[in-house]
């Protein structure tokens, strides 16, 4: 009888141990170093995901294609990027990733910086310009570029890392360095080169860079409300960094590294989180196209011309507005 119970006392354990191992509820993310994805720190922070029985870890990874190779393998279940970094190559259709929400705007969070020897982006034509591939500051400088008549082949490009641009910027045979928050920033204040400054903004072109919530398709199909959960978690930490912007800027301190007044700084000038209602807007209702699904079509047509898509994908397909219309409106 004792063993008879230890038996089945142990498969339980054994059951209950997978299910936890392998939950249904388990979101792990890779991301950026970006301020604007903040909201999933925060969102742990206030209880929110425990709250809704969802086990979410983050970690912070830069390079695009690693975040895609684990999407692949399944090591993880969801990534956030710039709708135009989920474009970038070696991205097709057949690619696993389908964009399911909006988290932030970029509105000055992204730029390129130079010194007083560039007085316009014209003057960078034959110049060594460095970048990482397909980050959103590349695609500013593409679209300034277009204006002046040039393109990046234009320029000399010389491939970075973004964590790099202060130590890049001490070299001013580089002439200009696109890069984004909050390396941008510490560049330009560690600057000795006369006349530092941003040259291009994305506060020039608001509504172009979108950060964009990204599943895995077989995860999200299968666990729909899963996302539909995460994705209130998201808006309910919007909506608590805009009604106590002190306290944010204390917590997303600890997470990025910096102080409470840089975090303060940053976000106050580079970039705007999307409530619920504007992601919605972005999204659009439930079979129908929002605005993201235009922004989605430009930014590919101009991924594609300065070489940093091969394939063109088509924003319908892309985005999958059912589990944002799941929530309730307030």
């Amino acid at each position: 009888m004792k063993s008879t119970l230890r038996i089945a006392l142990s498969a339980a354990l054994m059951l209950g141990g997978s299910q936890f191992a392998f939950s249904a509820d388990q979101i792990r993310i890779l991301a950026p170093t970006w301020l604007g994805f903040a909201p999933v720190h925060i969102a742990g922070d206030l209880g929110c995901f425990t709250g809704k029985d969802l086990d979410v870890s983050i970690k912070f990874e830069d390079d695009l294609t690693n975040v895609m190779a684990a999407m692949a393998r399944g090591d993880i279940e969801l990534q956030m990027r710039s709708v135009g970094e989920y474009q970038g190559r070696p991205r097709d259709a057949s690619t696993p990733g389908i964009i399911i929400g909006t988290i932030d705007e970029s509105v000055g969070g992204d730029g390129v910086i130079t010194d007083d020897r560039i007085k316009s982006v014209a003057d960078l034509k034959g110049k060594v310009v460095a970048a990482e591939p397909n980050i959103p500051s590349r695609l500013l400088l593409q679209m300034e570029l277009k204006q002046a008549g040039l393109t990046l082949d234009d320029l000399q490009i010389k491939d970075i890392a973004t964590a790099d641009t202060g130590a890049v910027f001490v070299d001013d045979s580089i002439a200009a360095i696109a890069t984004y928050e909050p390396f941008m920033s510490q560049a330009l204040k560690a600057s000795g080169r006369p006349g530092a400054r941003m040259l291009v903004s994305s506060k020039d072109h608001r509504g172009l860079i979108i950060d964009a919530i990204i599943a895995r398709n077989d995860d999200f199909q299968a666990n729909p409300d899963k996302y539909a959960r995460f994705l209130g978690c998201i808006y309910e930490a919007v909506d608590f960094i805009r009604a106590e912007p002190e306290k944010f800027a204390e917590m997303a301190s600890k997470h990025f590294g910096l102080s409470p007044t840089e975090v303060s700084e940053i976000v106050t000038s580079s970039l705007s989180y999307t409530t619920l209602s504007e992601s919605l807007a972005y999204m659009g209702k439930a079979g129908e196209k929002g605005t993201l699904h235009t922004i989605f079509d430009t930014v590919m047509d101009l991924n594609l011309a300065n070489g940093a898509a091969d394939n063109k994908l088509v924003a319908a397909d892309q985005i999958d507005n059912s589990a944002i219309n799941e929530l309730p409106r307030k």
